[in-house]
């Protein structure tokens, strides 16, 4: 598969996996939804698992553009969505409910419009 063509359908499974997540995510109105009881708990294993989705999709992004593609897009920090993949992947008992809830309430959106607009880059070309 050509490169080009990898890096749009990589990106649709990320918009794919945001979408997702913000379902998911949606009847959360506090991080203590997430520690309460077992539902809450099974929506924070989710969506932890689709970040985790996300954080290697956006390595493997950069393997197939040679670092060039994701860092157009500064408005990102990618550095730090492809270490919440680590810490989430390598120490998943210390995971932070807290950081998850933030990142879904402060950082989400942008990263979908980024998202987004990378997809429609890719549709010009």
């Amino acid at each position: 598969m050509h490169k080009e063509k990898l890096v749009k359908e990589i990106l649709s499974q990320i918009e794919e996996a945001i979408e997702t997540i913000k379902s998911r995510f949606e009847p959360v109105n506090s991080v203590d939804y997430f520690l309460d009881t077992s539902y809450g708990k099974e929506k924070l294993d989710s969506i932890c698992m689709l970040f985790i989705a996300i954080g290697e999709s956006l390595k493997n992004i950069d393997k197939l553009t040679d670092k060039k593609l994701l860092n157009q897009y500064t408005q990102i920090d990618w550095k730090a969505i492809k270490g919440m993949r680590d810490v989430l992947s390598h120490h998943y008992f210390d995971i932070n409910a807290e950081a998850v809830y933030d990142v879904c309430t402060e950082d989400l959106d942008t990263l979908h419009m980024v998202i987004k607009e990378m997809i429609d880059a890719f549709k010009k070309l």
